[in-house]
């Protein structure tokens, strides 16, 4: 894009200065000053090239920072659902961890009554939910990930599809 904008910049100077010869030209009064007139309509036939190229160039810079301006909203878009899958994934994996930390509690406690011979049905049941619980959450954070997979690969099945 800097050599858009330099070429521009070249281009912008060159207008100038035929422009200048031009009005040196014109201000001269024509054919009394000894310029030639086929000369003055070649000088004028150059420039009114080079205004349109630079008019080109200025609509090709003005594409490519629309374009530009798209792709960075985009990313930036990407990156927030990112950053609030990643959030998500973290919430998910402190609730394992807390209920992982419960039913390990839990099961020391059932071990220890199993080991003094007690049936304590409170341990047993304390246990189990918390193993349900475990389970439950592991569950949300496998969903979550698959969810995330999805994500990732959606844009590419649907560009696939739109040029199937």
């Amino acid at each position: 894009m800097s050599d858009i904008v330099e070429l521009e910049r070249r281009i912008v100077a060159a207008l100038e200065r035929i422009g200048q010869g031009l009005d040196a030209l014109g201000s001269g009064g024509g054919a009394e000053d000894g310029t030639d007139p086929a000369e003055l309509d070649k000088l004028r036939e150059a420039l009114e090239t080079e205004r349109g190229v630079n008019a080109q160039l200025n609509e090709r810079v003005k594409a490519l920072q629309e374009r530009q301006e798209t792709q960075v909203a985009r990313l930036e878009q990407r990156a927030a659902d990112l950053t609030a899958r990643a959030e998500a994934a973290e919430a998910d994996v402190d609730r394992l961890r807390a209920v992982n930390a419960k039913l390990r509690e839990t099961s020391v406690a059932l071990r220890e009554a199993n080991a003094q011979g007690l049936g304590d049905p409170a341990a047993i049941d304390a246990a189990l939910l918390a193993e349900l619980e475990a389970l439950t959450a592991l569950r949300a954070s496998d969903r979550a990930e698959i969810d995330s997979i999805l994500a990732e690969l959606m844009p590419a099945a649907e560009e696939g599809v739109a040029h199937a």
